[in-house]
């Protein structure tokens, strides 16, 4: 070996030998190995979880005649993480949810996730109540808000209603919570119920940067992945709209204010002369999944003009308004539903509020407004 290659060959050693270990312990994907999925599973892809990084909690929903008395998750995590209790290992999940300890490779850190396994049972009302009052700072970061549902049996469920307010804490992350796009409101809805404030704000030098100046503050059933939304070529897959639904809605109503902010900007922050912001109160009704069984989820670019939505119940224009206004939309729909995908919670429900329309596009008003309390979707009874 000539003196050349010694030396590097032991300054590339001394590399490896210095190299830190890692100081990540995050599950990014969550998983079960059963032998018939769907006897546990509506659809065989239900069987493994992605998990953001802003998540602490991982729920599988599975069918009603599961025994959760001995399942055994395994999980992929950052690199060199331990989990306890182990991969694999076998835990009885039918008294609760089992929490998880995934250690960093260096050993200095160390975060908590709870494992949930969910049945579910056919839905039999004819109302979804959205009342927003349960909520919480987000556990990972103790940033922002996140807004949660009571499940049949009592306890809170995470996952359910998403906000950008987790991108808007890659750019404004001295904020406090309450400057945040989206905020909790309690006892200023309607007859004192607990309302949600979503604000178009600027998100400062970074978004400049990348040529994402405002954040339309926005509320929707559906899961935000902040990372992806600074990717410029994939900011629209960050926002994943619905979760899967076992009944047919039929009209979606509540209550809204809305104020446009004072100048409109078009996505190079300049003033667009005449134009008034506008904000956007929808829900729609979609296949999820594609002729070869493959999940489909929408996204921001075609949440509106996906060919596998079913129906739609779009408010046609958000007026301007101080007062608490009542909107009532009903679902029109291209196709009959299918009872036994509808069964099988193969559509799903996207049910989605931003107080700029164009806010996707980072266009809009900093400073507009809306608000929203007790929301409702009326559905089909199921006999």
């Amino acid at each position: 070996m000539t003196l050349g290659l010694m030396c590097a060959s032991m300054a590339l050693t001394s590399c490896f030998k210095d190299e830190p270990l890692n100081a990540e312990c995050d599950i990014e994907q969550a998983y079960i190995h059963v032998d018939n999925p769907t006897a546990m599973f509506f659809s065989e892809n239900d069987t493994l979880q992605n998990v953001l990084y802003t998540e602490n909690e991982i729920n599988f929903d599975v069918r009603k005649e599961t025994d959760l008395t001995a399942l055994a998750p395994r999980f992929v995590t950052t690199e060199g993480a331990t989990v306890q209790p182990a991969s694999g290992s076998v835990q009885d999940f039918s008294r609760g949810p089992v929490v998880y300890t995934v250690t960093s490779q260096d050993g200095k850190w160390s975060r908590k996730y709870s494992v949930k396994f969910n049945i579910v049972t056919r839905t039999f009302t004819d109302s979804l109540r959205y009342d927003f009052k349960d909520y919480a700072l987000n556990e990972a970061t103790q940033q922002y808000y996140e807004w949660t549902e009571t499940a049949a049996d009592g306890t809170r469920t995470l996952n359910f209603w998403s906000t950008g307010n987790g991108g808007f804490a890659i750019c404004r992350g001295s904020y406090e919570p309450d400057q945040y796009p989206t905020i909790p409101l309690p006892g200023e809805g309607v007859c004192g119920t607990t309302a949600v404030k979503l604000t178009t704000s600027d998100t400062g030098p970074l978004g400049a940067i990348k040529n994402m100046r405002i954040a339309a503050g926005n509320l929707f059933i559906g899961k935000f992945d902040p990372q992806t939304a600074l990717n410029p070529s994939k900011t629209m897959e960050a926002t994943k709209f619905g979760r899967p639904t076992d009944a047919k809605p039929l009209s979606f109503c509540g209550y809204y204010t809305y104020k446009p902010g004072a100048k409109f900007q078009n996505v190079k922050g300049k003033p667009v002369a005449g134009r008034v912001d506008e904000g956007s109160i929808y829900a729609v009704v979609y296949r999820n999944k594609d002729a070869e069984g493959r999940d489909v989820v929408l996204y921001g670019d075609n949440v509106l003009t996906s060919q596998q939505i079913v129906g739609k119940a779009v408010l046609p224009k958000v007026e301007t308004t101080d007062e608490w206004t009542k909107f009532e939309v009903p679902f029109e729909y291209t196709e009959e539903i299918d009872e036994q995908v509808l069964a099988a919670r193969g559509y799903s429900l996207a049910v989605v509020f931003s107080s700029s329309v164009d806010g996707a596009k980072f266009e809009g008003a900093v400073g507009s407004t809306l608000k929203v309390c007790h929301v409702r979707v009326a559905c089909a009874k199921t006999e």
